[in-house]
């Protein structure tokens, strides 16, 4: 393993404003971002790399890796859920299973535009077919995670917390996150194919703010996810080294798809990365309407508390490590 990609991403500006957010913590700085604007940097980031992915879309040759590699995502937000139901199960029951199994098997859409920042700044290049990938990752788990309580939970359950499928369907298939991503990603396609005007105006909006924006809101995210370690305590030991080890875990399944799909070191990061990052946004709004059993403190402080920070600080550059050792630069 390159230690030198370690420090290089530590050193990033985006991750220096997440230790810094984090640091406010720990002194008990009153620094805070006003409640409105983190879910506004949120919206604007998924527009953006939805819009940019939508543009190299556009300029990609369709016949090539997409479709193959968005099936290979869907696959493996379906069978990383169930690996992780069955190793929670150990410990937990079936409800604390079934949610932190679903968020595992669901992305995290900022670990993913902190892993192209990552792959931009070593000038490694990457295809933004990535990003329809990492929209079709998100609802699939949390149906997964769902039917695991349906088939493994108790038979009866009183009936208010019984699950109506149909608002379970349209919460995992249109939550604003992938409604966002497929959205921008349909709009950047038209956008380029029809309107290239269109796309030079966006520029200024979608690509020379981002960078900033990003920084930000990892700023929030620092301060957020310190703020939840405490709740780790809870969770115990079993969880804390859960959440470090089964992101690694999936990498290495994800390593050995992107091999099989042929992908170069780029794009097979961001499928990597899309395996070994866990949802702290929609799979614990699904969870807390359809699963009220499972504790949130759980599948909240593992995913958001410690499982974040371990990949945007040091999971990405582990995984490049692991990228160039298995797959050759050629491909």
């Amino acid at each position: 393993m390159n230690t030198s990609l370690i420090l290089e991403n530590v050193l990033s500006p985006p991750i220096l404003f997440f230790f810094l957010g984090a640091l406010a913590v720990l002194l008990k700085s009153d620094l805070e971002i006003p409640a409105p604007l983190p879910k506004l940097f949120s919206l604007y980031l998924l527009l953006a790399i939805g819009f940019k992915g939508g543009l190299e879309l556009q300029n990609s040759n369709l016949s090539g890796p997409l479709v193959p590699t968005i099936l290979a995502a869907i696959f493996m937000s379906l069978l990383i859920p169930i690996i992780c139901f069955f190793i929670l199960r150990l410990k937990l029951n079936v409800f604390n299973s079934a949610a932190i199994a679903a968020a595992y098997g669901s992305i995290s859409a900022v670990t993913f535009i902190t892993a192209e920042s990552f792959l931009s700044n070593q000038n490694i290049p990457f295809d933004g077919f990535m990003v329809a990938a990492l929209a079709m990752m998100e609802s699939p788990a949390i149906i997964v995670g769902l039917l695991l309580v349906k088939v493994a939970g108790p038979k009866e359950r009183p009936k208010e917390r019984q699950m109506k499928w149909l608002e379970i369907l349209h919460e995992s298939l249109l939550n604003s996150s992938v409604y966002l991503l497929l959205g921008s990603l349909l709009i950047g396609f038209l956008t380029a194919a029809f309107n290239p005007s269109g796309v030079t105006k966006m520029q200024p909006f979608t690509g020379s703010l981002f960078y900033g924006v990003e920084c930000f809101f990892l700023l929030d995210m620092g301060i957020v996810a310190l703020q939840r370690l405490p709740a780790l305590k809870k969770a115990g030991s079993f969880l804390i080294a859960f959440a470090v080890f089964m992101p690694v875990f999936n990498a290495l399944i994800g390593i050995f798809v992107a091999k099989a799909l042929n992908l170069g070191p780029g794009n097979a990061l961001l499928f990597v990365v899309l395996c070994a990052s866990a949802s702290y946004l929609a799979v614990p709004t699904a969870m807390r309407m359809t699963v009220p059993e499972a504790k949130a403190s759980f599948y909240i402080s593992t995913t958001l508390g410690l499982t974040f920070p371990f990949n945007i600080v040091i999971g990405i550059p582990i995984y490049m490590g692991l990228v160039n050792h298995f797959i050759p630069i050629t491909n």
